[in-house]
């Protein structure tokens, strides 16, 4: 009898530790999964358009400042210098910005955005607005950023951002676009820092 008891007693022993053991892993691989969401969706992405450089500059800069990734967009068709010539109405970028409509095609892949929750998207100002190719970037992407922050924000010689930032909230409804800032072209990277602060909290 006490034999029996003996014996019951250590299956019942070896088979909760075993429970305990599978249970430990799927605890830690539970977490570490989690972890690894949690770190991508936590990490910034900083997408921007620029068609002389400029806004690039601003854009690179913030993404080293807040450790986010960078994303420039390529237009599939580059854009010359007499398609951005402002003073000419018939210059590809007038055409295009006067049809409210035009959606000019992106060349460069972009990363799974599900995996932010923060989106920084940076452009020139063209007409007081966001250039026809950023609405085709956040109106082809429209449910994946369904839930996200997007934060504008751009360079110019002088303009603010207009309706940039109605617009883009029209193009991706269910996303929450916040209020752009317009910087200059020489802002550091301590004034960046602090602005994105109050978005990747």
């Amino acid at each position: 009898m006490m034999k029996y008891l003996a014996l019951t007693i250590a299956f019942a022993l070896a088979a909760l530790l075993s429970l305990c053991g599978c249970a430990e892993k799927t605890v830690t691989s539970t977490t570490e999964k989690g972890a690894t969401t949690m770190n991508n969706t936590a990490k910034p992405l900083v997408v921007c358009f620029s068609a002389t450089g400029n806004t690039k500059g601003v854009a690179q800069r913030l993404a080293e400042a807040i450790g986010a990734e960078f994303v420039e967009i390529v237009p599939a068709k580059p854009y010359t210098t007499a398609d951005l010539d402002w003073r000419n109405k018939k210059s590809r970028s007038s055409v295009e910005m006067a049809d409210r409509k035009s959606r000019p095609a992106i060349a460069t892949a972009m990363p799974d955005l599900a995996d932010y929750a923060t989106i920084f998207v940076g452009f020139p100002i063209w007409w007081y607005r966001e250039p026809s190719i950023i609405d085709t970037f956040v109106e082809s992407n429209a449910e994946t950023l369904a839930g996200k922050t997007i934060v504008p924000f751009a360079t110019s010689g002088g303009s603010g951002m207009g309706d940039s930032t109605a617009n883009l909230q029209a193009l991706a409804p269910k996303a929450k676009v916040v209020e752009g800032r317009r910087f200059s072209t020489s802002v550091d990277a301590d004034t960046l820092k602090k602005w994105a602060a109050e978005f990747t909290k």
